[in-house]
């Protein structure tokens, strides 16, 4: 299922599309960057896909480490029933602080495991501003649906054990949101308390495709094209609109928490972010929209300051959700 009808169309002409001169400087040279393209390996072969994973990473830590090295934190590396967190400390948390959040990482939902799980944790410190658990999931090729939710989820019934469910808050970005919405579905569906609240980062909710910016961003967002290809790996069979894979077209009447959501007007995944958006405000969840003029899919690599602006909204918004 790719979501896509081709019934109706409309043709506009090729164009070129300006980097906008109010930009910062920094914004400005990653949008003048052309696109990397390149072909998935074929579903089956596991080898390809791992070679493409490592390449991934390494150029994701090439990007991440440096910024990663300046973060001020205590980071330590634990196993909880046989899934990898990282649990980064702020200086200066105190012991008894109950606060916790649950980081989950974005790649596609097939990268960003090891070293890049840890640098993506330490450059999201700042927009949490608590202990976090950065967790490791597993992913395909070797451990595909549902092998990553039930690691989140796994760490998440953890935390309720030492933490009270409202000094929880569980975010992501990219892949990372699809994961966080996901895990509040399921904690829900399960009987489990919710968190206080979830940050959804240009977040990953529809495996299908189906919004109107997969196509009329297509290209024009110069960090991400379709996922499809992984979107079918990571499912390994499983229908794409399920829920606990897309949780845009989940019912959100039965309980969710509070949601700070964030997208670009030039990300390949702004339909998604909007409409999970119009969905949660459906149902009575209060959400909180906020889209960066020209920012492609997950902004503008944490560089400028229209990045720093953003982790300030999110910053205050998680504030705001602590008990008092």
């Amino acid at each position: 299922m790719t979501g896509q009808d081709t019934s109706a169309v409309l043709r506009v002409p090729a164009r070129d599309i300006p980097v906008p001169a109010h930009l910062s400087p920094e914004a400005q040279v990653l949008l003048s960057t052309p696109a990397q393209t390149g072909e998935s390996p074929a579903p089956d072969d596991h080898d390809g896909w791992r070679a493409t994973v490592a390449a991934r990473n390494e150029m994701v830590l090439t990007v991440l480490g440096p910024a990663a090295a300046k973060v001020d934190a205590e980071v330590e590396e634990v196993e909880i029933e046989g899934v990898a967190v990282y649990v980064i400390t702020p200086p200066g948390t105190p012991a008894d602080d109950g606060r916790a959040f649950l980081e989950i990482h974005g790649g596609a939902l097939i990268m960003g495991n090891g070293d890049c799980c840890r640098a993506m944790g330490m450059t999201a410190l700042a927009r949490a501003g608590v202990r976090m658990w950065a967790v490791d999931y597993r992913m395909p090729p070797d451990h595909p649906y549902p092998a990553s939710l039930d690691d989140c989820v796994t760490i998440y019934r953890s935390l309720l054990r030492n933490h009270r469910p409202e000094e929880i808050i569980v975010g992501g970005a990219s892949a990372g949101g699809n994961l966080a919405a996901a895990l509040i579905l399921r904690a829900r569906d399960e009987g489990l308390p919710l968190p206080a609240a979830a940050v959804l980062l240009t977040p990953e909710v529809d495996l299908t495709e189906s919004g109107d910016s997969f196509r009329t961003n297509l290209g024009v967002d110069n960090v991400l094209g379709s996922l499809m290809s992984t979107n079918l790996l990571y499912a390994s069979g499983h229908d794409l609109a399920h829920p606990y894979l897309s949780p845009l077209f989940g019912d959100f009447t039965e309980g969710f928490p509070p949601t700070f959501l964030a997208t670009g007007t030039r990300d390949l995944f702004l339909s998604n972010t909007v409409r999970m958006h119009r969905s949660l405000r459906a149902a009575g969840v209060p959400a909180e929209l906020h889209v960066l003029e020209a920012a492609p899919h997950g902004g503008f690599f944490g560089t400028s300051p229209e990045d720093r602006e953003l982790v300030q909204e999110a910053r205050r918004f998680v504030d705001d959700q602590w008990p008092r």
